[in-house]
Order: structure tokens, then sequence, then C-alpha cells
């Protein structure tokens, strides 16, 4: 690949609207240094939570100490609007859509990004939430048109992402720049490009570029203010494949954070643009309870992309881990950066207040100054914004508060000492009743990620009473539209599937994540066997596994493509397709009525 069609794929995302002239910095050196303000204010994880998130999804600890009601769109809008300046750029890190409430996910997450766009968001680094629905889907997001199976949404035909969906370490597999760029990103750039790559860099930018890979999506996304360019760097956690479905990411390989952000800044670097900030999708988990602009972040993936990425990089604003944290590390060169996050769905904006050298147009770090801000609900929701909430809530409500169902208590997803979850179980023994007829399922698991809330036994929000369950709060519980299947395990394999539920495989299982499992299937496991041998005595229907025998094993397509590090499901043979996870649930809640709480005994742990 040449360092011209590189950069051309490179800096696309940062030009292609033709208000972005990229010029040799100025010669002068002997003025007086004067610097500009440039305030950034970053969102990550919003979810799609236009709504206000409820439960301790909707709560968050502010400076002082208190747990306060935070989020949904119509405050963020009145807090960002209270916050913003002339010299603002909004900018977001990731899962702004994906595995969001009804509102959104019932038109493809069209309105969480229209209300992103009316909120003045002008780059956001894409996360692993971003390929929920494959990168095709991604791609109408982005660019426009209707979805191709549900057509328009009520509001018409999608006019596409109004800010700019960066990520430099997407990369497309086996392909080549000169067949598949213009695919990819378009060449409405092709003029000012051409400009930017002439003269005595060419030598220096093939050095820089060379054995990289052609990007899937633009890698950096460049904005003026005050008269100097700053560059952004999208970044998506490199485990993106062992979390989302991999038949819609098949063609994309997703390469090492540091890497990507290495070789972007590069090309920033020698276009003249030395003021880098990076948006990455990945975080660090942090001690509870704390400030949300203590540094409470645990050293983990976050911080090894904060500490290891270029020093010309000044801001690393980072997301995924769903945490509040400002933190200051050391980048290569031993030098102050700045590392944040701003929890997630709504509940924190996140302020970073700098100056920027008109001269040599790179950031003052010194100067730099950052404020996590809880969004609560204590001010006048934004009345534009909250129109358009309502309108779209409007537009669902006959789905959502259709009654499906009812229970006879809380069923909630609190994991108890085994692992198991009383809405978990119910879920598994949801997804073999769907299965066992075309499938031949013989038993099911379900990820425990996947189980996004618990059921209430409150009113619903249609007021049907006590104990009924709409449709709205099942899909809360199940909102990835995750296809159900079937495949063939040995009891040997599916004894590897129940190992690499813990840390300590060849998988590289960061956390324990148990399994959840249908009813007539039981084992039990070992806290303090080693790896390979902590599983014993499965039963299914009461009847003792063997190595040597086969089982039909229902779960969602997540789980079979290997998702969170269960590789061990890609060794299934005869897969079988069936209905949706959400139809399942829905299905399954609809019979025996009353439903009570599922107890939480398949599992047997022992010391």
């Amino acid at each position: 690949m040449t360092s011209r069609s590189f950069l051309r794929l490179a800096l696309a995302g940062a030009v292609a609207s033709g208000a972005v002239t990229l010029s040799a910095l100025p010669a002068d050196a002997s003025k007086p240094p004067r610097t500009v303000p440039v305030r950034l204010l970053a969102l990550n994880d919003f979810h799609g939570n236009l709504e206000p998130p409820t439960g301790s999804s909707g709560r968050m600890v502010d400076e002082h100490g208190n747990t306060v009601d935070a989020g949904g769109a119509a405050y963020v809008a009145t807090h960002m609007k209270a916050l913003s300046d002339r010299n603002t750029i909004a900018v977001a890190q990731g899962d702004l859509i994906g595995a969001t409430p009804l509102i959104s996910a019932a038109y493809h997450d069209e309105p969480s990004v229209e209300f992103l766009g009316k909120l003045g968001l002008k780059v956001a680094a894409v996360g692993n939430h971003e390929f929920d629905e494959g990168y095709a889907e991604l791609r109408r997001i982005m660019k426009g048109g209707c979805h191709p199976v549900d057509g328009c949404s009520p509001a018409g035909e999608w006019k596409g992402a109004a800010f700019d969906y960066v990520g430099a370490n997407v990369l497309f597999k086996n392909r080549h720049a000169k067949t598949d760029a213009p695919a990819a990103l378009g060449d409405s750039n092709a003029a000012e490009l051409k400009q930017a790559l002439g003269g005595s860099n060419a030598a220096e930018l093939k050095q820089a570029l060379s054995g990289f890979g052609v990007p899937a999506l633009p890698p950096v996304s460049v904005k003026w203010m005050n008269g100097v360019p700053i560059g952004f760097i999208g970044l998506v956690t490199k485990t993106t494949p062992g979390i989302v479905s991999s038949e819609g990411i098949k063609d994309l390989t997703f390469v090492d954070e540091v890497k990507a952000a290495n070789v972007a800044s590069k090309l920033l670097r020698l276009v003249g643009v030395k003021a880098q900030v990076v948006l990455v999708h990945e975080g660090d988990q942090v001690e509870q309870g704390r400030s949300p602009d203590a540094c409470s972040a645990v050293p983990g993936a976050g911080n090894r992309i904060a500490t290891q990425v270029d020093p010309e990089i000044d801001v690393v604003l980072s997301g995924h881990s769903h945490q509040a944290y400002v933190c200051t590390v050391k980048d290569p060169r031993g030098r102050d950066r700045l590392f944040s996050q701003g929890g997630s769905f709504g509940r924190v904006i996140t302020q970073v207040d700098m100056k920027v050298d008109a001269r040599t147009r790179d950031i003052d770090r010194a100067s730099l100054v950052a404020d996590n801000h809880v969004v609560t609900r204590t001010v006048t929701p934004d009345p534009e914004i909250s129109t358009f909430v309502q309108t779209w809530k409007d537009r669902v409500a006959p789905v959502a508060n259709k009654a499906i169902g009812t229970i006879t208590a809380d069923i909630t997803n609190t994991a108890a000492p085994s692992g198991e979850s009383p809405l978990g179980n119910l879920i598994a023994d949801a997804q073999l009743a769907a299965t066992q007829t075309g499938g031949d399922a013989q038993i099911a698991l379900m990820n425990p990620g996947g189980v996004r809330a618990s059921l209430s036994h409150a009113s619903s929000p249609a007021g049907e009473g006590d104990g009924v369950v709409t449709y709205g709060e099942a899909f809360t519980v199940q909102p990835f539209n995750n296809l159900m299947q079937v495949v063939t395990l040995t009891g040997a394999q599916l004894k590897t599937v129940l190992e690499q539920q813990f840390p300590g495989g060849p998988n590289n299982q960061a956390f324990t994540k148990i399994l959840q499992p249908s009813a007539n299937f039981t084992y039990t496991y070992s806290t303090s066997a080693a790896w390979g041998s902590k599983v014993s005595d499965m039963k299914i229907d009461g009847t003792p596994v063997t190595d040597t025998q086969t089982i039909r094993v229902a779960a969602n397509n997540f789980l079979v493509g290997g998702g969170d590090a269960f590789l061990a499901f890609q060794e299934g043979t005869d897969v079988w397709s069936g209905p949706l996870d959400i139809d399942a649930f829905v299905d399954h809640l609809g019979k025996d009525n009353p439903i009570a709480p599922p107890a939480t005994d398949r599992i047997t742990v022992t010391g």
C-alpha cells in the first residue's frame, strides 16, 4: 500500500466535509506564545437512554459523596447547554447505541443518534455495541438510508449521523486499498488529500504506514477551534470480536489499540495536527463509592493504553467499563497526561478545559483541567428534547405497554453465591422450551451479561397492576435481538465450555462468568481446583453426562460464536437456528402464569 492511499483513508473522516484545510504551521517563531481556549464535553456508554434510567442505573455518587438520581436525555441537554461556551467541542467514547431500551432499539437506535446530533456531538469513537447489528448496519447509521429489513422509521428516511464516528483500530481482513477504500469511506475528499500529501513528507509517510492495514472506518477526525486544529483518534476495545456476534464483523479485524493510536498520531503530526485527543472505548474498574472526580481507577486495560500511546497524544478519554474517574498518568516520556471516564447511561458529562498554543498548535498540558459533572435531575429538563423523547415514546407505546405475562414477585438478575440468578435461570428455561421443537435441544445455557435488568413485581409503566410484565419490560431485560441456536457438543466439550467460565485457561477469560443453566441441567464446580478440573458431576435430567455422549445445547448466537471467551462453543456441529431470544422469552412469560422466581440451586459449589 502506498502512503498516499493510506492517508486518504485515514483522513477521510477529517476532511470529507470540505470544512477542514490542513496547512503548514506558521513560520514566524519570534512572536511571543499566544494561547487559545478549547473545551471538550464528553459522554460515554449512553446506550440509548433517552428516558431517565431507573434503579441503580439511574443513580450516581456525586462530588460530595451523595447518591443522586442522574441521567435522561432532556437533563443531559440542559447540563450540556449550561456547560457549553463558544470554545466547546462535544465528543463521545462509544457504546452510544446498542443494548438500548425499546424506545431506541425498536427503530435501530436512530432516535438516539438523532438526539446526539441535536446535542451538538461532533466526534465519537465506536464502541463494541456499535457493532451489535454488524458492520453494514453501523455504516447505515453513519451514512443514512432506511433499514434493509424493517424499512423507514415513523420519522421517514434516515439521514445519517450528524457527527463523525472514528475507529483507528478497526481494519478490513485481506483487502487492498485500491479496490476497497472508495466503497468503505467514499472519495469526495480527493482534491484536499492530494494537496495534503504533496511535497517532502511522502517518503516519511510511506515508512510510517508500512505494514499496517486498510481501515474500515475513518481513524481520525480533525475539528478546528479558535484557529487551531484538534485531532481526535478513535479506538475500540480490541476484545470486540469476543463480545459481539461474529457474523456481523466477519470481514473485520480489531488490532491492538496502542499500535493503531500510534499510527494515527503520526498521520496527524505529519500534516501539522499536534493537539491530539484519544477517544477510546476501553477503561478500568474503580473503587466503589468514590467521587466521580477522584482517581479511583484500578490500573487495567484502560491504563495500559493511556500510558503507552504516543507521547504526542495529550488526552485520553475512555469508556466501556461504565465507571467515573479523573486521573493523571505518565506518558512514555514521563509527562503528565489526562486519563478519564464519565460513567454511563448519560449520568455524567466530562468537561476538559485546556489552552492550545496558537503558534505551535500544541496543547499546553499544564493548562488541562478536568471535571466530571453529574447529570442531576434537579434542573429543568430541556423542553425541545423532552418533546423529542415523548414523540418516540408515544410511537413505541403500543408495543412497549402490551401485557405479556404475570409474575408472583420480583425476579432479579442478582447472582447467588453459585453465580446463578433467578432471572438468568428463567431465561435459560425459556430458551430450552423455544428450541426443543426443531432444534432438539436437551439443555440451554445463557450468558449472564445478556441479562440486562431485573423484572419488577410493581406496577408496569402502562399501569396494568402489580405482577404484570409488559413487552417493554421484557425487552429491557433482553435487548440484543440475538438469534437462538442449537449445536451438538460432546460431554467433554460441554465440560470445557463450563471450565471456560473461570480465569486461568487458554481462552483468557478475564473474570468468572457463570452461564445460567436450564432447570434440567445440574453440575458442581470447585473454587479451589485447578483450571480444567473445576467442573464435575454434570447431569441432564438426573442422568450423569459422559465424555463421549453427544448433547444438543441451546444458546444465543453470541455464545455459539465464541462470545465472552467461551471458545469451545465454536467446536459445536449441526447448527440449528431458531427464534430471537426476546421472542423466546416473551413466549415463555405468557405461559403457566403467574411465574414464580426460579430457585438458584442448579449449580453446587465446593471449596
